[in-house]
């Protein structure tokens, strides 16, 4: 009988709290919202993370405060908004970076999969390879060439990051030696690219493109699986002969762990709204994005595939970021 009675009270429990839950996601939100940013101003990240906020401040009327945090290649980021109360008032959004992280560190004070929960993904954009157009160079061969005989000096958005695990990674199958200089965020290190001070880089279209179509940088290939449409004159690096060489950046929105979920779920119909919306599909392509969008389950099987994904590729290279 007792056993009956307290099962009976616990499932009274577990309806009232599924109840309150959804009566807050109803109400949600009732105050500003912090939106945490892992890198400097400027990069991909920020710029979505800056058109989000705008749309959600004009949808729900609450201020919606971009929080820049750049540090250890997105970690330091992520370890603040881990610790931070889940009530759905502070989340942050996450990149490649940080699915790289979970084997490139040793040790991190997080875990991605543990401590933070899946909210939407945002967009994804391909990386390119570009040079400073003071190194004679114009494909992939002839920069292998050019760095067996130079010193070679490339930039990054910081150490485990993609623009560095990736550099790594060609530096193993091209054979070649490279000096890795890394930047907080990737606004920060493309002065030194367009000076010379760093040779060369990969990083995704929209923090590079404009530079290139200037003729500040030089873009000699795409690691994407075929050409891109944004791109469409740039050879990938399988055409090149590096059939490995398949990336992109996405972005994307997660939440402490335990975040009510209807207030996951609402925020994740809210901005896949926003993303899919003509305007800001059409910006986001401007740029060279693809919009995406999607529930919290799509964008945790994402996470989940690409941190299996980047472990086999980290531990194939030998890379390490401490």
């Amino acid at each position: 009988m007792q056993s009956t009675m307290r099962a009976a009270t616990g499932a009274v429990g577990l309806v009232c709290a599924l109840l309150a839950s959804a009566v807050a996601a109803a109400d949600y939100p009732t105050r500003p919202i912090r939106y945490v940013v892992a890198f400097a101003p400027g990069g991909i990240n920020d710029i979505m993370a800056r058109i989000v906020a705008q749309k959600l401040n004009e949808s729900w009327g609450q201020p919606v405060i971009v929080d820049n945090r750049p540090g250890a290649g997105g970690n330091l980021a992520a370890e603040l908004v881990a610790k931070t109360t889940p009530d759905g008032y502070t989340f942050m959004n996450i990149s490649t970076a940080h699915t790289i992280a979970q084997t490139l560190y040793s040790r991190l004070n997080y875990s991605l999969e543990r401590d933070l929960t899946p909210v939407v993904v945002l967009g994804t954009a391909p990386l390119i390879m570009v040079l400073n157009p003071g190194i004679p160079a114009k494909n992939v061969s002839e920069l292998i060439g050019w760095a067996k005989k130079n010193r070679l000096i490339y930039a990054s958005g910081g150490a485990g990051v993609i623009s560095h695990l990736s550099m790594e990674m060609f530096k193993v199958a091209a054979g070649i030696e490279a000096t890795h200089v890394p930047y907080k965020g990737v606004g920060p290190a493309v002065p030194d690219l367009l000076s010379g001070q760093a040779h060369v880089m990969i990083n995704a279209v929209p923090e590079l493109y404009p530079h290139a179509k200037g003729g500040k940088l030089r873009i000699i290939a795409s690691l994407t699986e075929k050409r891109h449409p944004f791109i469409p004159e740039v050879p990938t690096m399988i055409e090149q002969g590096y059939r490995e060489f398949v990336m992109g950046n996405w972005t994307g929105i997660v939440a402490p762990a335990k975040t009510p979920k209807p207030v996951v779920t609402k925020l994740a119909t809210e901005i896949t709204r926003i993303i899919r919306s003509p305007e800001v599909s059409k910006r986001l392509a401007e740029m060279g994005v693809d919009p995406l969008g999607g529930t919290p389950e799509e964008f945790g099987k994402l996470i989940r595939f690409e941190i299996e994904r980047f472990g086999k590729a980290v531990k194939a290279s030998g890379a390490r970021a401490d």
